[in-house]
């Protein structure tokens, strides 16, 4: 089981209460509706909505396919962390699409004065006073979305395909982080179906340009240049298992003893490893022979998945999940391949072990730990 993630190679926040403003460079994206004060504008006279994009590399992700994913099956999601969200309060609705125009990233932030505008911004795609989004007239399969009539600066604010969206609702008491499935999006990616200018993530219509103050809300993720470890990415999943055990004695009952091994410790940011997993009873039967009963592998059930932890916080960066981590298994031992490039630097993971024996599932948690380095 594989997952290899791609993180962005340019995003940013486009806002239409501030038309000609680029914020390539910003630690925050935001997709948003509110009310703010400019030059142009009173408080509360025109709503406002943001919204971001974020492009990935595609010869990038054309060579994980073929190299890697090939005819497997597999699953896209784009992943995004939450930074700030208020005024959540009903279903809030954020759409993922397809962008139809190219557009340059830029160099500004929110708070530089005098603004920069020498990248994307809601009315030009990559510089102030020239190359405008699309307004009007669009191509077969694409469309744009401003309220001229609420804000007469708000003309453009990106032009997509309308095929493939995605979608993910927020309340209250959910996961704010993002999530989502876009696998029908990257498809077209790779079949040129679609041409790779990114994603743009944007409230729902209903929710963008809110007439009333009261119901604003805003929602805030890191970005590329964010200084955390929390930056957007593409999540590649694919299954790349393969069970064959041969002769290795099955595990039928528990307790279990499990552990983890070709673990050297550290590891390069670009590296690939191979972890073997170890198991074997606790309590093996009792029998007369002359080798250890404690040097046998035996073989883990195919209900076997991996996850990994970030150390330090505790948090999952690879998830059990009963398609994409599962464990193999050879004549040898249980495995699973790791790509560490998904994986931030100089920082200390734990892996986990799930496995499921009959009505019982354990997960083995026993300070399986490795780095990951700059390299």
């Amino acid at each position: 089981m594989a997952v290899y993630k791609l993180f962005p190679t340019a995003d940013a926040t486009i806002y239409s209460g501030y038309p000609t403003m680029n914020t390539g460079l910003d630690e925050i994206l935001e997709a948003s509706s509110n009310y703010k004060v400019t030059q142009l504008q009173i408080e509360g006279t025109y709503p406002q909505a943001s919204r971001f994009l974020i492009k990935f590399d595609q010869s990038e992700i054309q060579t994980v396919f073929s190299s890697l994913i090939g005819v497997k099956s597999w699953q896209a999601n784009l992943r995004c962390f939450v930074a700030n969200i208020t005024g959540i309060n009903n279903i809030t609705t954020l759409n993922v699409n397809a962008l139809a125009e190219d557009w340059a990233m830029g160099s500004g932030k929110f708070s530089d004065l005098p603004e920069t505008a020498n990248g994307v911004s809601w009315v030009y795609k990559s510089y102030s006073g020239s190359n405008a989004w699309t307004t009007s007239g669009f191509t077969s399969g694409t469309t744009g979305s401003y309220n001229l009539a609420l804000n007469p600066n708000s003309a453009g604010g990106g032009v997509w395909y309308t095929g493939s969206q995605a979608s993910q609702s927020f309340s209250y008491y959910s996961d704010l982080d993002i999530d989502t499935n876009i696998t029908s999006i990257v498809t077209r990616w790779s079949s040129s179906a679609f041409t790779n200018y990114g994603v743009i993530v944007r409230q729902s219509s209903s929710q963008e340009f809110i007439s009333s103050i009261l119901e604003q809300n805003v929602i805030r993720y890191f970005s590329r240049d964010t200084h955390t470890i929390y930056p957007p990415c593409l999540e590649l999943k694919f299954d790349d298992s393969t069970y064959s055990a041969g002769s290795l004695p099955a595990i039928t009952s528990t307790p279990t003893t499990v552990t983890v091994d070709n673990n050297l410790g550290v590891f390069y940011s670009g590296s690939i490893n191979t972890f073997r997993v170890k198991a074997r009873p606790t309590y093996p039967p009792k029998v007369w022979q002359t080798a250890s009963l404690f040097t046998i592998n035996y073989a883990l059930p195919q209900t076997t998945y991996y996850a990994i932890k970030d150390l330090d916080t505790d948090e999952f960066v690879v998830d059990f999940d009963s398609n994409y981590t599962k464990v193999s298994c050879d004549s040898t031992s249980n495995y699973f391949t790791l790509y560490m490039n998904g994986l931030e630097p100089e920082r200390y993971y734990k892996i986990l072990i799930r496995s499921t024996v009959g009505a019982t599932t354990t997960i083995f948690d026993n300070d399986y730990i490795f780095k990951v380095v700059n390299g």
